[in-house]
């Protein structure tokens, strides 16, 4: 038998902005506009309910923690992003990839807990008011942000394992802007149906289980409301939730998209503008939505803004 010498490329390159030639400055720019932005607003919440003892309450507090994931999965994208699209180096080494698919995966995964920790925080806030404060004790709120983190680092280095297990033969070229599961899987060589059903398995784990958890917490929500006396009681109750709602069908929308589909369904173009969505736009919707329209969270700001200016004054 013949035995085939075939040399494997050590490293990939992006190819997710390439054909834009010279609109990637003007995309660099947009970007880093967006970027700067998402940095700045969920830094200055997670400050805000740091330092304001009126938001020291489990709904703000996994809002900050929320914030701080965001914060990190778009630190492992988008800097690598910008550089590539300022510099045109579009390079990234074998390791680079794997360790920016495990941190993305990670947070990614860390992100869709949290929304369902927030969830059932809402869920108990309105359904069992009178035990909220016994229920939601602050040993309780770290155990879930904790199993949240853990349990969201933990799929993320079962998904990087399933992928770099695989050999990468026959292409090195990324038709995408990140290292992300499904770009990278269709590289590999060989048989790839295992390792494509242990993704697929570990994201219908972590969005379907998430997700359900999210829809029972909601259902149980809205019977409740339903049985409010009070029409204003039942506006209050809802605008505590039409924010998680709205992050949650966002979020949510796009992960399934892009993770719960065949390999043979992968499209360049539409799946970097859903990319784009879930890396860009929506790390700045969740505190525009969560926060920033939040008159608790408003009303801290004025006062950290203002004690600023009187400390300096």
């Amino acid at each position: 038998m013949v035995q085939k010498n075939v040399t494997c490329w050590r490293g990939f390159v992006f190819l997710g902005f390439s054909s834009f030639g010279e609109l990637q400055l003007l995309l660099f720019a947009l970007f880093l506009s967006l970027y700067l932005t998402t940095l700045t607003s969920n830094v200055f919440i997670i400050v805000v309910i740091r330092l304001d003892n009126h938001l020291h309450t489990p709904m703000y507090l996994f809002l900050s923690f929320l914030s701080f994931s965001e914060t990190c999965y778009t630190l492992g994208i988008i800097p690598r992003m910008l550089f590539g699209l300022a510099i045109g180096s579009h390079a990234i080494s074998y390791a680079g990839c794997a360790a920016q698919m495990f941190f993305s995966a990670s947070w990614a995964c860390t992100n869709c807990f949290l929304l369902a920790v927030m969830g059932f925080d809402r869920y108990v806030a309105i359904c069992a008011p009178l035990h909220y404060a016994s229920r939601m004790n602050p040993t309780f709120c770290s155990q879930l942000v904790f199993a949240s983190f853990l349990s969201g680092y933990l799929f993320g280095l079962g998904m990087t394992l399933v992928i770099f297990r695989l050999s990468f033969c026959s292409s090195h070229k990324i038709q995408h802007f990140f290292c992300d599961t499904p770009p990278v899987l269709s590289l590999a060589c060989g048989d790839t149906a295992p390792s494509e059903l242990g993704i697929l398995i570990l994201s219908l784990v972590v969005l379907l289980v998430s997700f359900i958890f999210i829809t029972i917490s909601y259902t149980c929500i809205l019977a409740a409301i339903l049985r409010m006396p009070s029409v204003e009681g039942q506006k209050k109750a809802f605008s505590t939730c039409a924010s998680h709602f709205t992050v949650v069908i966002f979020h949510y929308g796009c992960a399934s998209f892009m993770y719960l589909r065949p390999k043979a369904s992968y499209s360049l173009e539409r799946d970097q503008l859903i990319a784009v969505t879930y890396t860009v736009v929506t790390p700045l919707l969740n505190p525009i939505v969560y926060s920033l329209r939040n008159r608790a969270v408003q009303t801290a700001l004025k006062n950290t803004f203002q004690g600023s200016l009187l400390g300096k004054g």
